[in-house]
């Protein structure tokens, strides 16, 4: 027997060793309580930092993985945009130059027909004036040569009419030529423009005057003229034969002077066609050389802004192909922080469970039992603790707890109702549902009182305090937690030795006349520092349960925010992988003009 005393009153008083064994276990128990707060908080802590670290860190990585990203793509576009201002320029300036050569070219052949027209339109126009001018000066000759041959005609007419029958008839015959040959000069200065016609006139006119002559000389006398006429016919028919001769000569000078002139005439022009032909060929190389260095230039031009096209097309993949495995990197990375996360969840889930039903492969009452049975030989030696098999009233309990003191005195009897359920069960049960059937049990096996341990309603604040007194429903009734099983029992327990303890006590205080106002007085004290011992027991578990309870909230809500973040990187992946160049130029039409034009000219630079 070890002696206490009281820290309110003063007075000692003696308890035996199970009560001072009980006294050290409740000492040892809150400083277990209270050590296990503290390395919660201190893990709870310790997680918070490292869930906020790993949080700042994945968001860091990804905010500079993110700028490096967006910076290579503006870098790409201001290299695409300045490529294609590069090309323009030079397809620009190409064609330009090609142009003004074009041009140049073109306007000097245009020049060049212009002359050739001009030349042939004034070597037309001269040769007209100078036939018109030939035109003009033998019709005046022939006017004039008519004039003459019809005043001579009345004079010999009255001087030789008779003597010059002959000669008459012969110079007629001379005139038929000489109008023949009048015609054929007609024709010649109409066809060549020759000479030839102008000199046969002259003859003809100075035959008329030698005619003339002769007609005057007639007049002088008739011998004379007789002898004039034989004389005259002589000269006549050799003048005539000289005439014919001349004329031939005159008809060949003509037809070798046409031949002449239309020789030397296409001659000239086929000097002029072969000279203008020449002039064309050049022109035509210099457009054939001008096109083909317009075609270079712009080949050259084209393939300098393929090769960057191509260039940056690489680099484009290349930083797509960073950005992946980026992107890889960053999923592998959160999924494996999500894997820690839910690793980290399920060793909390598995701690909760353990602190709270420690049931893993059996059921609640095995478990119960089997927590009983670990302190039966050291705590409670002569308890009985087995299943209710009694069923004649027609129900039973789960398990009754029987204690007796070293006399065999019944100390304390428990019925115990264990209530388990599968969190997957579609219909939620709750502990109101079975307090009622649970008291009748009590009361008809004649237990003092009645304890449901319960997993239901998990989620309850109230019920999850620990232990719960349903006194203002049911006398004498608790709803406990699995992990409180064997501290309800000890408290009863306890209690009912302390009770048992008193009233042996308050026996012998009656017999030696003891007030027993001290009595109470201590009962009151000893029933007030429980009930605060129990207390601060029944919040210091509550709080590592909801610590606990916070702590897998908060690692939910971190997975789920890291399964948001890889749901954005897919859809961000999935969009880079949509960008295309066709995509990146649409509503920019001069960016689709120009990649639709190198389109086009692909097929012909090939060909």
């Amino acid at each position: 027997m070890h002696e206490i005393s009281c820290p309110h009153c003063g007075k000692a008083f003696k308890i035996d060793e199970a009560g001072y064994a009980d006294i050290l276990k409740q000492v040892r128990d809150g400083d277990f309580e209270r050590q296990l707060h503290e390395r919660l908080e201190l893990a709870e802590q310790d997680k918070r930092n490292a869930v906020e670290l790993a949080q700042a860190k994945a968001t860091s990585e990804a905010q500079k993985d993110a700028a490096a990203k967006d910076a290579q793509i503006q870098e790409l576009k201001a290299k695409v945009d300045a490529g294609e201002a590069a090309r323009k320029i030079a397809v620009t300036e190409a064609l330009g130059a090609v142009e003004k050569e074009r041009d140049a070219l073109a306007g000097e052949l245009e020049l060049a027909k212009q002359d050739k027209l001009n030349a042939v339109e004034l070597a037309q126009t001269k040769a007209a004036s100078e036939a018109q001018k030939d035109t003009a000066a033998k019709d005046a000759q022939i006017q004039e040569l008519k004039a003459k041959v019809d005043a001579g005609e009345t004079a010999r007419k009255l001087a030789v009419t008779e003597a010059l029958s002959a000669v008459e008839k012969e110079r007629d015959a001379l005139a038929g030529e000489l109008e023949l040959a009048k015609q054929d000069k007609l024709n010649a200065v109409e066809l060549a423009q020759t000479k030839a016609t102008s000199e046969a006139q002259k003859d003809a006119a100075a035959k008329d005057a030698q005619i003339q002559e002769l007609k005057a000389k007639v007049d002088g006398g008739e011998a004379a003229r007789k002898l004039a006429v034989t004389e005259a016919l002589s000269a006549v028919e050799k003048e005539r034969d000289a005439l014919a001769g001349e004329l031939a000569l005159a008809k060949q000078d003509k037809l070798n002077a046409v031949e002449l002139a239309q020789t030397k005439a296409a001659s000239e022009s086929q000097k002029d066609v072969a000279t203008k032909d020449a002039q064309i060929q050049e022109l035509k190389a210099k457009l054939d050389a001008g096109e083909a260095a317009q075609k270079l230039a712009i080949s050259e031009a084209l393939s300098v802004v393929e090769k960057d096209r191509n260039k940056l097309q690489g680099d484009l993949e290349k930083a797509e192909l960073e950005k992946e495995l980026a992107e890889k990197c960053l999923k592998d990375k959160y999924e494996t922080q999500i894997k820690d996360r839910d690793d980290a969840i399920e060793r909390l889930r598995d701690m909760k469970a353990r602190l709270s039903t420690k049931m893993v492969g059996e059921t609640l009452e095995q478990h119960c039992e089997t927590e009983f049975n670990r302190i039966r030989a050291t705590a409670f030696p002569r308890a009985y603790f087995e299943k209710d098999n009694n069923a004649r009233t027609g129900s039973k309990g789960d398990y009754i707890f029987r204690d007796a003191d070293e006399a065999g005195t019944e100390i304390i009897s428990i019925m115990f109702e264990m209530k388990n359920e599968d969190d997957r069960t579609a219909t939620k049960k709750r502990n109101e549902d079975f307090l009622k059937q649970l008291d009748k049990d009590r009361s008809e096996k004649g237990c003092e009182y009645a304890v449901l341990v319960s997993l239901l309603e998990p989620d309850s604040e109230f019920y999850n305090t620990g232990i719960v007194d349903m006194f203002h429903r049911y006398p004498k009734m608790y709803v406990v937690r699995p992990q409180f099983f064997i501290q309800i029992v000890a408290l009863l327990r306890n209690a009912a030795l302390k009770s048992l303890q008193y009233k042996s006590e308050l026996a012998l205080v009656r017999a030696q006349n003891i007030d027993i106002s001290n009595f109470e007085s201590q009962l009151l004290t000893f029933q007030t520092g429980f009930a605060r011992n129990y207390d601060l027991a029944s919040r210091h578990f509550q709080t590592a349960v909801d610590e606990i309870d916070k702590s897998i909230d908060h690692l939910q809500k971190t997975k789920a925010a890291l399964l948001g973040t890889v749901n954005n990187l897919r859809l961000a992946n999935d969009k880079a992988q949509d960008v295309t160049i066709r995509k990146l130029t649409r509503g920019n039409p001069t960016m689709a003009a120009k990649f639709s034009d190198l389109t086009n000219t692909d097929p012909s630079d090939s060909e």
